[in-house]
Order: C-alpha cells, then sequence, then structure tokens
C-alpha cells in the first residue's frame, strides 16, 4: 500500500464541495465529480478506490476510513455517516440496470444508499440498489446487500442474512 496523500493544496483543486481537516486521500484514487462530493473531518481513503459522482452526490461524515480498491457509484445518491469503517474492495452500486425489461431510453433506476453511523462494511462487499445500512450494523466480507440492515445487527452471506445482534 502507498503512503503517500494528497496534500491540502490539491485537496482544494480537486474542486470538491467541502472538505472537513485531517483528510487524507491516496494519490492513487480515481474521482470524478469532486463537486457533488462532501467530506468530513478525519476521513481516510485508500489506494485504487474509484468515486463516481458526475450524477449524484456522495456524503461523507467524520472519523470514516474507506480502504483501498472499493468502488461508489454514486448517481443514486450515496450517504455515509460518522464512525464507519469500509473495508478494502467493497463496492457501492446506487445505479442499477433493469435487467427484466428491454428499454433503448432510460434502462436503469436510480436509488440512495445510507449508511449511517457506526458501521463496519467488511472487505469485498457489495451494496447494489436502494439501502439503508443502520446504525451499528456490521456486514461481513463478501457480502450482497441489497435492502435495508436492522441497527445493531451482524449480516453476512449472498444473499446477505441476519446472524446476530451486535452489543453496542
Amino acid at each position: 500500500m502507498n503512503n503517500e496523500f494528497l496534500d491540502q493544496n490539491k485537496l482544494t483543486n480537486l474542486g470538491f464541495k467541502s472538505v472537513g481537516s485531517d483528510v487524507k486521500i491516496s494519490k492513487n484514487i480515481t474521482i470524478i465529480g469532486a463537486s457533488n462530493i462532501t467530506l468530513g473531518t478525519n476521513v481516510r481513503i485508500d489506494d485504487y478506490t474509484i468515486i463516481s459522482a458526475a450524477n449524484g452526490s456522495l456524503v461523507v461524515g467524520s472519523n470514516v476510513h474507506i480502504g483501498g480498491q472499493s468502488y461508489f457509484g454514486c448517481s443514486g445518491n450515496i450517504k455515509i455517516g460518522n464512525n464507519v469503517n469500509i473495508s478494502q474492495g467493497s463496492k457501492f452500486y446506487s445505479k442499477i440496470n433493469k435487467y427484466l425489461e428491454f428499454d433503448t431510453g432510460k434502462n436503469y433506476t436510480l436509488n440512495k444508499i445510507t449508511i449511517e453511523d457506526n458501521v463496519i462494511i467488511g472487505s469485498g462487499c457489495v451494496i447494489i440498489g436502494e439501502c439503508n445500512i443502520l446504525e451499528g450494523a456490521t456486514v461481513g466480507a463478501l457480502s450482497f446487500v441489497k435492502g435495508n440492515l436492522n441497527s445493531w445487527s451482524i449480516y453476512a452471506g449472498n444473499p446477505v442474512k441476519f446472524i446476530k445482534t451486535r452489543k453496542n
């Protein structure tokens, strides 16, 4: 992993909507649509992450770590709360194709993804469509999430299933 981060001048020049203090973004990430991205305080985004927010928005709270090789397709809007850990290689798709019907026009749906405070997302998870991951939820590695997850609960699997309650 590379330990080189963008300096404050380069962060400012990217044109984010807003950026808090102590933000560390790897020099090796791809950002599309920085003007639609808000970053809180104490945010770290690691190598080879792709953020596509030319359409839609990404709002990231404070005390958030996003592991390397993650992907954020933000067309339907993605909101991440405070004290959230997203492990490496997780993918978030807020724009999904309508596979069951053929339409030469708008053949997709836009769905908001909301991740509340104190959430942990394990490595290699896929979060797709309209999802509300409520406060304190934990998602195990390699899980597929499409829908809502209850607060202070542990989920895992493909498709994701409730495992047990998490202590808060």
